[in-house]
């Protein structure tokens, strides 16, 4: 049993591979060896900086196809984190416009500049801290969290998905509501950091491990 790291160059790699080191007995790995990739039981897709890099990167790796192959299959689980569920949608607001996997119908947007708050107070942009998670649907991953947990953040932009069927968890910034837990059939993703999200965060990761969809 093994669990694969996709590592395109972009991402929290080694943070996320040890957060599910400490979760599991199974064997971590951090690969962009597309064998090993397809050799592993569960999958995991890391993002981190501007979603046209991380496309760049995924393109140049050549990982690209192979990961629109393994979501199209949907034949073994697999989880999105940060700018690893931004690339699950359609498109992205950032870097002028950006077209993404397509996936999941919807868009990625960006946080207004003048964010505020329900007393009107300026909010900072990027999002970034703890911020309670509203569990929008039920799924096998929000196994033993509490409804409205904390979970920590860093994004500038947020998705906005199409289908209210695919959307599992929100987030109020402001007066946005952002779609910070979507997926289908094999595939869950996440915006917040369940690696730097303490114990909420690592039951996630170990709902994730123990996930037969």
């Amino acid at each position: 049993m093994t669990i694969a790291v996709i590592d395109y160059g972009m991402g929290n790699l080694h943070s996320v591979a040890k957060a599910l080191e400490h979760v599991t007995h199974e064997n971590v790995i951090v690969t962009r060896d597309a064998r090993r990739i397809r050799g592993a039981t569960r999958l995991v897709l890391p993002g981190q900086g501007a979603i046209r890099d991380c496309m760049g990167e995924l393109e140049k790796t050549e990982l690209r196809g192979l990961v629109e192959e393994l979501l199209a299959r949907q034949a073994k689980p697999l989880l999105g984190i940060c700018v690893g569920q931004q690339m699950l949608l359609d498109h992205s607001e950032e870097n002028g416009g950006i077209s993404c996997l397509g996936f999941l119908r919807g868009e990625v947007r960006k946080f207004p500049t003048d964010m505020r708050d329900d007393r009107d107070n300026r909010l900072k942009v990027p999002h970034m801290g703890w911020n309670l998670v509203h569990q929008h649907h039920e799924h096998p991953l929000w196994a033993g969290i509490d409804q409205d947990e904390h979970f920590y953040f860093v994004h500038s932009y947020y998705v906005d998905a199409a289908d209210d069927a695919t959307v599992f968890g929100t987030t109020d910034y402001g007066r946005v509501n952002a779609h910070v837990a979507i997926g289908r059939d094999a595939t869950f993703a996440v915006q917040f950091h369940p690696e730097k999200s303490s114990r909420a965060g690592l039951k996630l990761l170990e709902n994730f491990v123990q996930w037969t969809p």
